[in-house]
């Protein structure tokens, strides 16, 4: 039992660290087209949750392909556990948390990406 939890916990980690992985990756792509390209700074909020998808669906998917049971449960853990370690690095280096309208949707947007992205992985497998 101890086992299974421990492999769970390493598999969310694995998971997380691919997303943000992914994320690094692609905010480095969105700012060489913003820097590079006619794109406008009044569509980084757009950008940036579109980073936040991808990035969070293939955490999901991959999570989903490691555990190969409940990929749905696990999917909407990492797409949370995302939120919440973007919200403390946030708090960290940026400016403290404001509970909004705009973070919660941001959160249902990351919960119900994760959530996807497990039945997506449970339905590869």
């Amino acid at each position: 039992m101890r086992e299974k939890s421990l492999i769970k916990g390493i598999n969310i980690a694995k998971s997380l660290t691919l997303s943000f992985i992914i994320t690094l990756v692609l905010i480095i792509v969105v700012s060489l087209l913003l820097t590079y390209t006619s794109l406008k700074e009044s569509r980084i909020p757009l950008l940036n949750t579109i980073v936040m998808i991808i990035s969070i669906t293939i955490g999901s998917i991959y999570m989903a392909i490691n555990m190969e049971e409940n990929g749905w449960l696990y999917g909407g853990i990492v797409g949370a556990l995302y939120f919440v370690v973007l919200v403390l690095l946030n708090y960290l280096f940026i400016k403290p948390f404001v509970f909004d309208i705009y973070s919660l949707s941001k959160f249902f947007i990351a919960l119900v990406t994760g959530i996807i992205g497990g039945v997506i992985g449970i339905n590869i497998k």
